[in-house]
């Protein structure tokens, strides 16, 4: 299993209780876990180390700083535990993540079927208050998205907070070459460069165990800055059914919008916008229905409205500033390197 963490001191430590509560251990299974440091500046090192004594699972701390190169993120933090282990699967977790006792043993039952090759595995997250559940609510549109795009064999994207692959098929297919240059995109270009090889093999994780639990962004400023970090990798997208996607649904918003200002000139065609709000109102409550039935928040539905009337301009602002490739992220300021 990999984390990779960055100051996170102070959410590790119940991750890390979480993994020793795994059911799966129970059962005999094994499984160790990596964390790897991309050049922590409070004491998660030092946590780890003192982790690493009592842990019930081999447990190794893996600094970056201490390894050539002087590399940085998520995609320098796997390859670097890819690198000092021989474990036939890869398991993906974040440092700030809450797991449930049966989350390993739900994956299990995957790990021994020769044409998988890559597990998606579902994100919620937690919070009080009107911009936690909004945010809630549009991550678990994607998540939904994500697992219908499985379902359908044309896979588009998942989330690096929970997800599985063999350590050979990421050989395989290159790992992250091609994409290096983009900070971001640890998980989805893997599931496109697996998808592509292994039409088959990719597999959506749909069980309550499964779910891993992560806190929603406490402020505006910070969701914008995680929305623009993720968005800052649509326009490296090699998947054409990805790029469609994210064309598709930031024009399907915006063009609600559009429908508005067209009614400050033209009034008479009322009926013809409101029946285009109606419309995707509808259909965005008949998809999100049954995802949020799954995650057990069918309350989120009184949300639908609101989020459909604040995220054209949302949407459009992260996508545009998403085009810039930098963005604040872990006390860090991250810029994108033009490609090799």
């Amino acid at each position: 299993m990999l984390i990779a963490a960055r100051n996170e001191a102070a959410t590790l430590p119940q991750l890390l209780a979480d993994l020793q509560r795994q059911s799966w251990l129970q059962t005999g299974g094994q499984f160790e876990v990596i964390v790897v440091d991309d050049h922590s500046t409070d004491a998660t090192p030092e946590l780890v180390r003192t982790a690493a004594q009592s842990s019930s699972y081999p447990l190794r701390l893996l600094p970056l700083v201490e390894l050539p190169g002087q590399r940085t993120g998520k995609k320098a933090a796997i390859e670097a535990a890819l690198a000092a282990t021989q474990a036939p699967w890869v398991v993906c977790t974040d440092a700030d993540c809450r797991v449930a006792e049966g989350w390993l043993a739900a994956y299990s039952a995957y790990l021994n079927q020769p044409d998988v090759h890559f597990i998606s595995g579902p994100v919620l997250l937690t919070g009080t208050g009107l911009l936690a559940e909004l945010q809630s609510l549009e991550l678990a549109a994607l998540v939904g998205t994500g697992a219908a795009s499985i379902a359908l064999r044309i896979p588009t994207m998942c989330n690096g907070a929970n997800l599985a692959y063999r350590r050979a098929t990421f050989a395989a297919v290159g790992g992250f070459q091609g994409n290096a240059h983009v900070p971001s995109g640890d998980d989805e270009f893997l599931l496109h460069k697996i998808a592509a090889r292994h039409p088959g093999g990719i597999r959506f994780l749909c069980e309550a165990a499964a779910v891993v639990q992560t806190a929603a962004q406490p402020t505006l400023g910070a969701l914008l800055q995680q929305r623009v970090r993720w968005a800052s990798k649509w326009r490296h997208y090699q998947s054409p059914a990805s790029r469609r996607l994210a064309l598709v649904v930031l024009g399907a918003n915006v063009a609600l919008w559009l429908l508005m200002l067209i009614l400050l000139w033209q009034p008479v065609l009322w009926p013809w916008a409101a029946a285009g709000w109606a419309l995707k109102l509808g259909a965005d409550v008949l998809f999100l229905a049954p995802v949020l039935r799954f995650f057990r928040r069918r309350r989120w539905l009184m949300w639908v409205p609101l989020l459909q009337l604040v995220y054209p301009p949302y949407a459009l602002a992260v996508g545009l500033l998403g085009l810039r490739g930098s963005y604040r992220w872990k006390d860090r300021q991250v810029v994108q390197k033009p490609q090799n």
